[in-house]
């Protein structure tokens, strides 16, 4: 088999299971595992798939830069904005994440909310200001342009003053067994600091990010309260999530 059949069954597999075990692969193309290795670095290197131990795993799509991302299911994000704005209580304080579905969460906050939002997304802060009775914080650092996100020391810094009911959470990627993972090795530090000053995390996670993975990991699922996605996202994709711990929510 030429490498360039290998490396299409390769992706045929993955978009068929799910999932790549590299052992199982080689044992049925009677391969080396060296050359299933092979084949997934540079398949990986292409952005086509995400390397795990022992195989592989869908790669998120959601790893561009924020322009690029707002193109991406933008009728699913702001469903799942809206679902999540429903969800916020007067009196709360919320940490809401950037990122293109966290605007539209912001963008549908009712008129009348009496709340307190902490963000470190100058995006979502602006799409804030106009509103009449949203108390906005916006916490500072050293500006990641490609998400829009104040990263840095600073920016843990401003954090520990800071005790949260709910912190709405962006991802790129969510797996059963990868966990919640994102692009960035900073950014992912970001999202477990923001995650510790809040009661309950809550994932906002559009169908491209279910199933898929990048190379940085926030947490396990476990560690989160819920997850908010699309309806359509397939039964069989949503039931090992549910099973890990957090409750599903479709909008």
């Amino acid at each position: 088999m030429l490498t360039t059949q290998r490396k299409q069954h390769i992706l045929a597999v993955l978009q068929r299971d799910g999932q790549i075990v590299a052992k199982t692969l080689s044992q049925e193309l009677d391969l080396s595992e060296d050359t299933i290795r092979r084949d997934l670095r540079e398949l990986a290197a292409e952005g086509l798939l995400q390397r795990v131990h022992g195989g592989a795993l869908p790669a998120s799509p959601a790893v561009v830069d924020f322009a690029g991302r707002s193109t991406i299911a933008s009728d699913g994000k702001a469903a799942i904005g809206r679902v999540a704005a429903e969800m916020i209580n007067d009196g709360q304080v919320v940490i809401l994440d950037g990122g293109t579905t966290a605007v539209q969460l912001a963008r549908h906050l009712r008129a009348d909310l009496k709340a307190t939002i902490v963000t470190h997304s100058p995006s979502v802060a602006v799409e804030l200001a106009q509103h009449p009775s949203v108390e906005v914080i916006l916490i500072g650092g050293r500006l990641f342009k490609h998400s829009v996100v104040a990263v840095g020391v600073a920016a843990l810094e401003s954090l520990g003053h800071i005790r949260a009911d709910l912190f709405f959470m962006g991802v790129t990627g969510v797996h059963a067994e990868a966990g919640l993972s994102t692009g960035d090795h900073e950014e992912a530090y970001m999202k477990r600091a923001l995650m510790a000053r809040a009661a309950e995390t809550v994932v906002l996670a559009s169908a491209e990010k279910i199933n898929a993975a990048s190379a940085y990991v926030i947490a396990s699922l476990a560690e989160i309260s819920g997850i908010i996605t699309e309806h359509g996202v397939a039964d069989a994709l949503l039931e090992p999530l549910g099973a890990a711990g957090p409750s599903i929510t479709l909008a």
